[in-house]
Order: C-alpha cells, then structure tokens, then sequence
C-alpha cells in the first residue's frame, strides 16, 4: 500500500516559505533516504497545494508523523492536511498489482 498526504497551502505561501523550505527539504530527503517518501512537491504553477507519496511498510502512520513534525505545518504554512490510503494497481511500484 502507499498512502497519500495532501497539504493546503495559506494564501502567501510562496512568500513565507524561504524562511522554513530548507528544513522542510531536509525532512523530506530524510524521509526518501529512510525509504518512507516516494515522491512529493506543489501542484500547480501558483502552488496552493502539495501531494506527497508514502511507501514501506506503514505508509500512512509514516505520512501523518512526517506531517505532525514538518515546519511547514508547524509554522502556519499548510492550513489543512489529510493523509489517505492508496491502493496502487498499476505500474512497476504498485503494492498490489492486478493485471487483465
């Protein structure tokens, strides 16, 4: 299984970030190193949101501790997040794959 964490970004979001993106960066290539995170970045060319996918065995429990401790969050910079279970089928990383 991966589980997806979706971040809703403040409104000056591109303004106050600098101040925070380098720890927030560290955290995330830990969570890659560490074999957690698989993929993560902005949606959009104004960036008002984020998707960051987890993998491993824990996918979900590892989005919502990455998200409870990510300076983004605990400095006001995402308004809302949710982590959600996903049930991949397709491609050469699916946790579950069902072809025809």
């Amino acid at each position: 299984m991966h589980a997806i964490l979706k971040y809703t970004y403040v409104e000056d979001y591109l303004e106050r970030r600098s101040k925070f993106r380098s720890a927030h960066l560290a955290k995330a290539w830990e969570a890659v190193e560490n074999g957690a995170l698989l993929l993560g970045g902005t949606v959009g060319d104004e960036p008002r949101s984020a998707l960051l996918i987890f993998t491993g065995q824990a996918p979900v429990e590892a989005a919502r501790a990455f998200a409870e401790t990510d300076p983004y969050v605990t400095n006001g910079l995402v308004v809302t997040w949710a982590v959600d279970p996903w049930t991949t089928v397709v491609g050469g990383d699916a946790a579950t794959p069902v072809r025809p």
